[in-house]
């Protein structure tokens, strides 16, 4: 003990204790003078620690406390499974499943006596783990430069700006590599999308990147930045979002820099936040105009995104498709209510919008009463990045499925929840240079490619389990969901439709892949069987 304190009472030792002493005493001294915060004034020093673990909380409750199943909105199995794929490494598990599989809603895959056998797939277009659209995009309007999607799985909507320049960069090398398209976001077209990946050229209100000074939308500018940038090979009006539908999209101040600010054109550091509405059109009639006058003067596709809510729009906008044969959006993205991947208020991210399977169920179903349902490309978007629940989705109708949060995972994100304030400590959602230093863009990019195309290899292995060739073909038959005293019903008794069958050609094994545009005569030979072996 002697020695301890004489240890502690020589220099330089004396000093580093007598400034702590001091620095202790003034921060005690301030908490008990500062008004704001109770606990502090209470217990001075100590209280700090309250906020201190608080603000640490998740990544607590995340690594140490949560277990496997329970965490939200991704839980350590799922984030386990897409970083395993991104970094090539073993994605299976073992000693079967955790999952309750009697519990309600539980979706069960039914696989075949007779699978497809694996030993006679080549792949389609030779690559074994691509997955081409069997919809041509455009093709049923007529669209000039109308192509078929290479891939299933492709990256749904992210900014420049929610997310950071090497984020998005990687992501688009990624993509470009997976040969995936990746959506712009409403924030419109940075460099870091033009980095050689396929992109789909988001309008949302704002307009960013195709607006007049005064925020209105410009056609002229649309059609010199699609003529500008080749990679371009869609547009899409972004009607809403699952994370916030029915209010504009929330840019904070401490994101918007001087080069964001330069191209959605708006001031440097303060909040860019979208209209709530289009002011380009306001009724469907002036929204099929639009889509109309876009595909005609760019050539490209147009589609629409939107979450679900009132039903009288999607009954408005099929009974003008019905109407008039030649008009309307050549695809509908619908995102579920569990989607989103930037700043939100709480209200809106829990309780506005129907989560995926309704919504999108109630406009499919809507379209296919209305037999249209054939004449629209389907993109499913909300938690949809796992096997299993892409192969509901295209039970359900869907032909293409977007995928965002997994992307981030996939580059980094560990979900720390921080993409709102600007300080993601993976340097993803995030605009400071220093956050970001970390962030290897060619790194991230393998990790990318890898978890697609890992994603899409898992699709074709339950695809050929269930007898099939192509993640298409399945039926609404194919799924069964528990409804509880264990009892399973299918996904078309739940839903109450029958998917419309998508034709099937086994000349996309020899197409090459590719989201060039392609002739609007193209056809695909209708050979499907109800299994094809």
């Amino acid at each position: 003990m002697q020695v301890f304190f004489s240890w502690i009472s020589s220099s330089p030792y004396q000093a580093f204790f007598s400034f702590l002493g001091v620095f202790l005493l003034i921060v005690a001294i301030r908490d008990i003078y500062q008004s704001q915060r109770t606990i502090q004034h209470n217990f001075p020093i100590v209280g700090h620690f309250r906020y201190w673990l608080e603000a640490i909380g998740p990544e607590l409750r995340q690594y140490w406390v949560a277990n496997d199943r329970e965490e939200t909105p991704f839980n350590r199995s799922e984030r386990s499974w897409v970083y395993a794929s991104a970094k090539n490494q073993n994605n299976n598990t073992g000693f079967g499943t955790t999952e309750i599989i009697y519990e309600m809603g539980y979706p069960i895959i039914k696989h075949s006596v007779f699978a497809y056998p694996e030993d006679k797939f080549k792949g389609f277009g030779g690559d074994k783990s691509a997955i081409p659209c069997l919809k041509v995009i455009g093709e049923s309007h007529g669209r000039r430069k109308a192509f078929r999607p290479a891939s299933v799985i492709n990256v749904s909507a992210m900014s420049f700006g929610s997310l950071g320049a090497k984020a998005v960069s990687a992501i688009n090398q990624g993509a470009l590599a997976a040969n995936a398209l990746q959506n712009t976001g409403e924030g419109g077209v940075s460099p870091y999308h033009l980095l050689g990946g396929d992109i789909i050229y988001q309008l949302g209100t704002g307009y960013f990147g195709s607006r007049t000074p005064d925020g209105q939308f410009s056609i002229d500018a649309l059609v010199k930045k699609v003529e500008e940038n080749p990679q371009i090979r869609a547009i899409e009006l972004k009607l809403s979002q699952g994370a916030k539908p029915g209010k504009g999209g929330i840019l904070p101040g401490k994101k918007v820099t001087a080069e964001i600010a330069g191209i959605r054109g708006v001031p440097i550091g303060k909040d860019c936040i979208s209209p709530n509405n289009h002011r380009a059109f306001s009724t469907v009639d002036e929204m099929v105009d639009l889509i109309e006058m876009i595909a005609e003067r760019t050539g490209l596709p147009v589609g629409i995104k939107s979450a679900i809510g009132d039903m009288v729009f999607w009954e408005q906008l099929a009974d003008k498709m019905v109407r008039e044969r030649k008009v309307g959006p050549d695809y509908i993205a619908i995102d579920g209510g569990e989607g989103g991947t930037g700043a939100a208020p709480l209200a809106f991210t829990d309780h506005v919008a129907l989560p995926f399977k309704v919504g999108f169920a109630r406009v499919y179903k809507t379209f296919l009463n209305a037999g249209l349902a054939d004449r629209v490309v389907w993109i499913g978007a909300g938690k949809l990045g796992f096997p299993d629940r892409a192969v509901v989705a295209f039970s359900m109708g869907c032909d293409l499925i977007y995928i965002a949060r997994e992307a981030m995972l996939a580059v980094g994100c560990i979900q720390a929840r921080r993409c709102h304030t600007g300080h993601c400590p993976a340097g993803v959602a995030t605009q400071s240079w220093w956050l970001q230093t970390g962030f290897n863009v060619e790194d991230k990019a393998k990790r990318l490619e890898r978890y697609i195309r890992s994603f899409r290899k898992e699709i074709l292995n339950i695809t050929h389990a269930s007898g099939y060739q192509h993640p298409g073909q399945y039926s609404s038959d194919d799924v069964e969901f528990s409804t509880g005293c264990n009892h399973f019903t299918t996904l078309t008794d739940v839903m109450g439709y029958r998917k419309k069958a998508v034709p099937f050609s086994k000349d996309l094994e020899h197409q090459k892949l590719s989201n060039a545009p392609i002739a609007v005569a193209s056809s695909i030979v209708d050979q499907r069987t109800p299994k094809a072996v």
